[in-house]
C-alpha cells in the first residue's frame, strides 16, 4: 500500500500492471453503458409488444415497476456479495441475468412471463451491472485522486448508453422488429464478462468481511439512517429515480399517441441522456473544489 499527496492510503489495482487507473475507468464506463443503455429504451418496446400481444398498457407498466422496485432491493444484496467475493463475480452474474431476462422477453406472450424476464431477471441484472455497483468498485480500486472525476465518468457512461441506444433501439426495431432487437440485446450484454476481469477486486475481500461480520445487517441499516446526509441522499435518488424512470417508460408511447414518429422520441431520450453527461462530468469535476453538498443543493 502506499500513501498518497493527501496522507490517505491509495488502492492500486491487485491483479497486475495491466490492470491502470485508465484501463479501470474505460471498461467500467463500458459496463455502464452496455447496462443503462438497454434499460433506458425499453419504453420504445411497450407500443409494438403491446399491440403485438393485445395486451393494455398497464401489463407492461407493471413489469418496469417490479424491475425497478427488484433493482433496488438487489442493490445491496449485490454490494454485499461484491465485498464478500470480488466485483467480478458481481458483474458477471449480473450480466448473465440480464442477458437471460432479455432473450425471455423477447419470447413473452403473456404478463407472468413478462414480469419474470423484464421484471424480475433485468432488475437483478441491473443491480448487479448498473452504474453504482460501477461507482462503487471505482472506489475500492481507483487511488483517491482518481475517484472523483471518474465517478463523474462512471455515471456519465450510464447517460450516454441512453444517449446510443435510444434512437438505435427505434432504428433497430424498424429493421428487424422488437423480438429479434431483444435477442440482439441480450447477446451484446455478454460483453460484459470479459470487461468485468479489469474490475476484479483485490484480494482480501473475505478478511475484511469477517470483520464486517461483527456488525449485523441491522445495526448496518441502523447506522446508516441514523445519518441526516444519508437519508437525505436516498430521499433525492428517490425523486431523480421515479421521474427518469417513468418518462423513459412511457414518454415514446405519449409520442406517438400525439401523432409523432418513435423517432422523436428516441432523439428526446437521446438528448435528456447527453445532458446527463455534460452534467455528470461537469460535476465529478467540481467536487475536487467544491463541497459536495453545495453542488447537490445546486443540482
Amino acid at each position: 500500500m502506499t500513501i498518497s499527496s493527501d496522507g490517505s492510503p491509495a488502492t492500486k489495482p491487485a491483479a497486475g500492471a495491466w490492470r491502470t487507473p485508465f484501463l479501470i475507468i474505460g471498461f467500467g464506463c463500458l459496463i455502464s453503458l452496455m447496462s443503462f443503455g438497454p434499460r433506458s429504451s425499453l419504453g420504445f418496446f411497450l407500443t409494438p409488444m403491446s399491440n403485438a400481444n393485445h395486451w393494455g398498457r398497464d401489463v407492461f407498466a407493471f413489469a418496469l415497476a417490479i424491475q425497478n422496485l427488484l433493482w433496488g432491493v438487489g442493490q445491496p444484496l449485490a454490494g454485499m456479495i461484491a465485498d464478500r467475493y470480488g466485483a467480478m463475480r458481481v458483474f458477471s452474474g449480473g450480466a448473465l441475468l440480464y442477458a437471460a431476462g432479455l432473450a425471455l422477453m423477447a419470447h413473452a406472450t403473456n404478463g407472468p412471463v413478462l414480469d419474470a424476464s423484464a421484471g424480475m431477471l433485468i432488475g437483478f441484472g441491473l443491480s448487479g451491472t448498473s452504474f453504482m455497483m460501477i461507482v462503487a468498485t471505482f472506489g475500492k480500486l481507483l487511488p483517491p485522486e482518481w475517484r472523483m472525476i471518474a465517478f463523474g465518468f462512471g455515471t456519465a457512461a450510464a447517460s450516454f448508453g441512453q444517449f446510443v441506444y435510444s434512437p438505435l433501439s427505434v432504428m433497430m426495431i424498424d429493421s428487424f422488429g422488437w423480438s429479434q432487437t431483444l435477442i440482439i440485446f441480450a447477446i451484446s450484454m455478454l460483453t460484459v464478462l470479459p470487461f468485468s476481469m479489469a474490475l476484479a477486486t483485490p484480494k482480501g475481500g473475505e478478511a475484511r468481511a469477517k470483520e464486517a461480520e461483527q456488525q449485523s445487517l441491522r445495526q448496518a441499516l441502523s447506522e446508516a439512517f441514523a445519518q441526516r446526509s444519508y437519508v437525505m441522499l436516498v430521499i433525492g435518488f428517490f425523486t431523480c429515480g421515479f421521474q427518469l424512470a417513468f418518462i423513459t417508460v412511457h414518454l415514446p408511447a405519449y409520442l406517438i399517441d400525439r401523432g409523432l414518429s418513435a423517432t422523436v422520441g428516441g432523439w428526446t431520450l437521446a438528448v435528456i441522456g447527453l445532458f446527463n453527461i455534460v452534467g455528470s462530468l461537469t460535476y465529478g469535476w467540481l467536487c475536487n473544489f467544491m463541497p459536495k453538498r453545495f453542488l447537490l443543493s445546486f443540482n
